[in-house]
């Protein structure tokens, strides 16, 4: 039984080392991004499927210059180019503009529209409580 407890614990620690530092490749490609102008960003949990993020370099009129996404269910995901939306509004994307992509990518990408349109409305953007945060509201009863 403690050999059981040792390797879930080691396994709760590899994939703590490996969240680290997939947080800290998306990082520094959001600062790469954010050195050059303003970034819309979007998120999707995927729970048991494949999470997306996504962050568009947009200018001064919100058209989109670049887009990066982060999208997989484990921690070995990396930033990957989001090609086939320079040039569009960011504020304007609609479900025609996506139907390539996979459902929480296009989730992603509307939310990043969503939040741009919140922001330039003067709305305050609510954070998005994570899977576990709901289960632990749940239990304690708070909303």
């Amino acid at each position: 039984m403690l050999k059981l407890g040792l390797f879930v614990a080691a396994m709760f620690l590899i994939q703590a080392v490996l969240t680290s530092v997939q947080i800290s490749h998306f990082n520094q490609e959001f600062v790469k991004l954010r050195r050059r102008g303003k970034v819309a960003c979007g998120r999707q949990s995927g729970g048991f499927h494949a999470g997306s993020v996504v962050m568009f370099l947009i200018d001064e009129n919100g058209i989109i210059r670049e887009g990066k996404q982060l999208t997989g269910v484990t921690s070995f995901a990396r930033v990957k180019p989001l090609d086939g939306f320079e040039g569009k509004f960011v504020g304007g994307l609609t479900e025609n503009d996506l139907p390539r992509h996979g459902k929480n990518l296009r989730k992603a990408i509307l939310d990043a529209k969503e939040t741009y349109n919140k922001v330039m409305n003067g709305e305050i953007v609510p954070d998005k409580p994570s899977p576990f945060q709901r289960a632990g509201r749940a239990l304690t009863g708070r909303t």
